[in-house]
C-alpha cells in the first residue's frame, strides 16, 4: 500500500541519496562492533600459543580449539541471519555482541581444555551471528553508487580488530599471561550501550514489517526527508517462512551455489592460514614468542591498504573482476609464502614480503565478498541468505584449522604442502566466481536481487 503518490518510494530515495554524514556514522558504528569481533577471533591465535605451552597441548588439540569456535560461528551465522529477517538487524546485532563478549571474559577463568572448548563454542555463536547481520544493515542503508565501497570499508574494521589483537598479543600475553588478554576481550560488551542509543534499524526491514513511521524516522538518519511514498515490500507476506527453500529457488539457486563455494573457500583459507601463523612461526620456524607476534603484527598491517584498494576498485571495476583478481593474486602470494617466505633458507624480509601480500589480497577479497553477498538476495531473505552463506563458510573454517593441525602433527607435512593446498583452494573459488558470479555494480538492491543483470553480466 502506498501512502503518497507522485513521489519516489523510500527505497528509491535510499538508493539515490548522496553519500552523507549519516551513512558514514552508521558504517563506523557497525564497524566498531565488527572490529571487536575481529579482535576476539584474532586474540585466540595469539593466546593459544601460550595456552599450548602451559597445558602441553598437541597440534591436533590446538586445531580443535580453533575449529570449535568456528563451529559455533557456523551455527551463530545460520540462526542470527534467520532471526534478523524476523526480528530486525539491530536487536540481533546487539544480542550477539553481548554473547561473545561475556563468553570471552569467562574464558579467562577456564581451568582445563574441555572448559576452554565449551566457552569458545559459545563465543563463536555470538561472533558468527554479528558479521552477516552488520553487513546486511549497512548494505540496506547505503546509496546504490556507494554501497560496495561502504560495505568494504565496514569490513576494513576487521583489520583494525586483528591489529588490536596482535598488539594485545605482543604486549599483554608475554608479560601478563593469556587470562589477562581474555579479560580485555570482554570489554566490547560495554559498546552495546552506545549501539542501543545510536544505531538505527534498517528502514527496508521496517518497511517490510509495515512499520511505516519507524521506517521514515530511520531513513531520516541518512538524509531521506520530505515527501516519500511508503510501499509495503511485496514479499512481506512470506517473511521468515521457508527461507532456505527460497535460497534454492530457480532465480537464486545459481547464486547460492556460487556464494556457498566462495564462502567455504575463503573461510577455509583465511582461518587455516592466519589462526595458525603464530604457531607456525614459533613451532615450525623456531622464532621466539614475542618475535613471532611482532611478525604477525606487521603482516596484519597490510590488511588495511588491501581493504582500501578494494573499496576503490569495487565501484570502478565492479564486484566480479575485483574479487577474481584479488583471489588469483592471493593464490600466487600464498604459494610463494609457503615456498619462499617460510622456506628453510628464507630471510625475515621474504617472510614479511610474502606474508604481507597474502594479507593484502586476502582481506581485500574479503571486503568484496561482504559487499557482494547481501546484494544477491531480496530484503525478505537477505539476512538468511547472508547468514547461510557465512554459515557454510564456517564449515570451511572448522575444517581448515583442524586439517592444518593434522598435516603438521599426524602426517608430519611441512608448510610447503599446507600453503600449496590453500593456494589451490583460492584458485578454485576464483574460477567459481568467474563462471557463476553476476555483476551488481551501480544497481539498486531491488534490481540486483531481482537478477535483471543475470543474463547481461559478462562471462
Amino acid at each position: 500500500m502506498t501512502e503518497a503518490t507522485g513521489t519516489r518510494t523510500l527505497q528509491q530515495q535510499l538508493d539515490s541519496q548522496p553519500l552523507g554524514t549519516g551513512h558514514r556514522r552508521i558504517t563506523i558504528l557497525a564497524g566498531l562492533g565488527w572490529m571487536f569481533d575481529a579482535m576476539d577471533i584474532g586474540l585466540l591465535s595469539f593466546v593459544l600459543v601460550a595456552i599450548a605451552r602451559e597445558w602441553n597441548l598437541s597440534q591436533a588439540q590446538v586445531g580443535s580449539a580453533i575449529s570449535v569456535g568456528l563451529f559455533g560461528m557456523f551455527l551463530g551465522a545460520l540462526v542470527a541471519g534467520t532471526l534478523a529477517d524476523r526480528y530486525g538487524r539491530k536487536p540481533i546485532m546487539l544480542a550477539t555482541l553481548i554473547l561473545y563478549s561475556a563468553a570471552t571474559g569467562l574464558t579467562a577463568l577456564a581451568w582445563g581444555y574441555g572448559v576452554l572448548l565449551v566457552l569458545r563454542f559459545i563465543t563463536g555463536l555470538g561472533l558468527g551471528g554479528e558479521l552477516p547481520v552488520a553487513s546486511t544493515l549497512v548494505a540496506e542503508i547505503a546509496p546504490a553508487r556507494h554501497r560496495g565501497r561502504l560495505v568494504v570499508l565496514l569490513e576494513s574494521f576487521w583489520a583494525y580488530g586483528w591489529i588490536l589483537a596482535a598488539v594485545l598479543g605482543y604486549l599483554v600475553v608475554p608479560r601478563y599471561g593469556w587470562r589477562a588478554a581474555f579479560l580485555l576481550g570482554a570489554l566490547p560488551a560495554l559498546y552495546v550501550f552506545v549501539l542501543r542509543r545510536s544505531l538505527p534499524e534498517s528502514p527496508r526491514f521496517l518497511l517490510r514489517q509495515g512499520r511505516h513511521e519507524e521506517a521514515r524516522l530511520a531513513a531520516a538518519q541518512v538524509g531521506v526527508v520530505g515527501d516519500v511514498a511508503l510501499e509495503d515490500d511485496p514479499t512481506r507476506n512470506g517473511q521468515g517462512r521457508g527461507a532456505l527453500q527460497q535460497l534454492w529457488a530457480a532465480q537464486y539457486g545459481r547464486r547460492t551455489v556460487m556464494l556457498w563455494l566462495l564462502w567455504f573457500g575463503m573461510v577455509f583459507s583465511y582461518y587455516g592460514i592466519f589462526t595458525w601463523l603464530p604457531q607456525i612461526l614459533t613451532r615450525e620456524q623456531g622464532y621466539g614468542l614475542q618475535t613471532s607476534f611482532g611478525f604477525v603484527l606487521l603482516i596484519t598491517l597490510a590488511q588495511v591498504p588491501g581493504y582500501f584498494s578494494a573499496a576503490v576498485l569495487v565501484e570502478r571495476w565492479g564486484r566480479k573482476p575485483t574479487l577474481v583478481s584479488y583471489l588469483l593474486a592471493c593464490a600466487v602470494a600464498t604459494l610463494l609464502f609457503g615456498l619462499r617466505g617460510l622456506g628453510a633458507d628464507a630471510s625475515r624480509e621474504e617472510l614479511l614480503l610474502w606474508g604481507s601480500l597474502v594479507s593484502f589480497f586476502n582481506l581485500g577479497a574479503w571486503g568484496v565478498v561482504y559487499a557482494y553477498t547481501p546484494e544477491l538476495y531480496p530484503t525478505a531473505i537477505r539476512g538468511s541468505g547472508t547468514g547461510w552463506a557465512a554459515g557454510v563458510g564456517r564449515v570451511g573454517g572448522i575444517v581448515g584449522p583442524y586439517l592444518v593441525g593434522i598435516m603438521l602433527g599426524t602426517w608430519n607435512l611441512g608448510t610447503v604442502a599446507i600453503f600449496s593446498m590453500f593456494a589451490g583452494v583460492l584458485l578454485v573459488i576464483a574460477i567459481d566466481v568467474w563462471l557463476l558470479g553476476e555483476e551488481t555494480k551501480d544497481q539498486t538492491l531491488e534490481t540486483a536481487a531481482a537478477g535483471s543483470a543475470f543474463e547481461s553480466a559478462p562471462a
